[in-house]
């Protein structure tokens, strides 16, 4: 079964000669850096070698969240906020997007004292987040039959829709300038000197200052063969979604499933913690990088040897920008979902509202979600490589933060006052001696 099918974006005929800024990759954080940068003045070329959304961008659970978030991430989520909450009226097109609060539950790895030490770092926020405790979390979730006695309450939190949203900002860019291409991929970089001077796609090259990486699970191999080390790795998350039913409107999230109302009147429905790692070359490559994350997050990570090692091991990792790349042999990233996952997260959600019986699985799908090694993004420029930046890694948190990454890049690659503290999302980190590692915040 395909996975799903987000709003199509007609593409641009001609590719123009020049431009500022070429964007890679048409998911959420492409889209929204270059509709940052047109409203801005810079002339931006949005190159997808798929669709727009087609992967990651159209496959996530729709979640707009504060809520557990790294604490690093916080203050870029709380910008993110603020930008959804008047978004649809800015691009003139709907998101789906709506403040509908979310709850995490105490369960498995999360308890009552971790909540309440993560809740410390939204301290004087003015976000609403409180701990509640059942008699609330029925009034919260009609129909409610889980087993929790407390979860946190995030009521600021909202969700989007996933196939909408980085389509209605990609066409707003286009809107105010920006040239949008599908199916054609970028093969390379052009330096001039150590400086950007263009970049070559599969239908010529075109003269530009600055490029802007936001390839999802391909920006590293994409910037291996720039020369730019950047570790990353993919993981495989899960999720169907139901016919429409009766239920709660506030998201739920727990170990043993999670869910959140579509605008559709269904549900999209996942495990709250199981993730499958494929073992590929690029997993012994990385392995020391990765593996205080594995340490941390092993009960939540499934590895399996299977397919991906055959079609990763026979990738190019290098080549000439007359070659064709794996981008153009692969336009869309469309990996089978597990059944032994869905099987379990829907038959856990059912039973924690029974109302779901009547619903019907109407799709399900997987993703492959890119995960740096403390799973907090990369959004910076390359320090030995002027005009090359880098939007990436996301690890999972991306669709929500998308728009406030959108202008964290933009403020970077115009050299404005950032919105926020980039210093944390810097490519260097992994080199410069930075203990890197995931902080889940409590």
């Amino acid at each position: 079964m395909p996975g799903p099918k987000p709003t199509h974006v007609e593409p641009d005929l001609h590719l123009p000669k020049a431009v500022d800024v070429v964007v890679i990759g048409g998911g959420i954080i492409g889209a929204s850096t270059a509709l940052e940068l047109s409203e801005r003045g810079a002339s931006v070329l949005l190159c997808e070698k798929g669709q727009i959304a087609g992967e990651q961008s159209a496959r996530n659970w729709g979640w707009v969240r504060l809520g557990m978030r790294d604490p690093r991430e916080i203050p870029l989520m709380v910008e993110a906020l603020r930008l959804w909450q008047g978004l649809d009226q800015r691009i003139g097109r709907k998101t789906g997007y709506t403040r509908s609060g979310i709850l995490f539950g105490v369960s498995g790895k999360r308890s009552r004292g971790q909540l309440e030490r993560w809740l410390q770092h939204v301290d004087g926020l003015q976000t609403g987040a409180m701990l509640v405790d059942w008699a609330d979390l029925n009034a919260l979730l009609p129909g409610n039959q889980t087993d929790f006695d407390c979860a946190l309450y995030m009521p600021q939190d909202g969700r989007a829709e996933p196939q909408w949203a980085a389509p209605a900002i990609a066409e707003a860019a286009r809107d105010r300038g920006t040239v949008l291409m599908t199916n054609c991929a970028v093969r390379s970089v052009e330096f001039d000197g150590n400086h950007i001077s263009g970049v070559f796609t599969e239908r010529g090259r075109v003269a530009c200052n600055y490029v802007v990486l936001a390839g999802g699970a391909w920006s590293r191999l994409f910037a291996g063969n720039a020369g730019i080390e950047l570790p990353q790795l993919k993981v495989l998350n899960t999720v169907l979604r139901t016919s429409p039913v009766d239920g709660p409107d506030t998201a739920l999230w727990a170990d043993a499933f999670a869910l959140r109302k579509r605008a559709d009147g269904g549900y999209s429905i996942a495990s709250g913690h199981e993730n499958t790692v494929d073992i590929v070359p690029d997993s012994f490559r990385l392995l020391r990088p990765f593996l205080p994350a594995f340490a941390q997050e092993w009960r939540s990570l499934r590895f399996r040897l299977s397919h991906r090692w055959r079609v990763e091991a026979r990738e190019d990792r290098s080549w000439l920008p007359t070659d064709v790349t794996p981008f153009e042999k692969c336009r869309i990233l469309d990996p089978e979902p597990s059944a032994k996952v869905l099987r379990r997260a829907w038959a856990k959600a059912r039973k924690g509202f029974p109302s779901l019986e009547k619903a019907e699985i109407i799709q399900s799908w997987a993703g492959m979600i890119d995960v740096t090694p403390d799973a907090v993004p990369v959004i910076s420029g390359v320090d030995d490589m002027p005009g090359m930046y880098i939007a990436t890694g996301f690890s999972g948190h991306g669709f929500g933060i998308g728009p406030a990454a959108g202008r964290l890049m933009a403020d970077l690659v115009a050299e404005t006052t950032p919105c926020v503290d980039p210093a944390a999302f810097r490519l260097s980190r992994f080199t410069d001696g930075s203990k890197v590692r995931p902080d889940p915040g409590y």
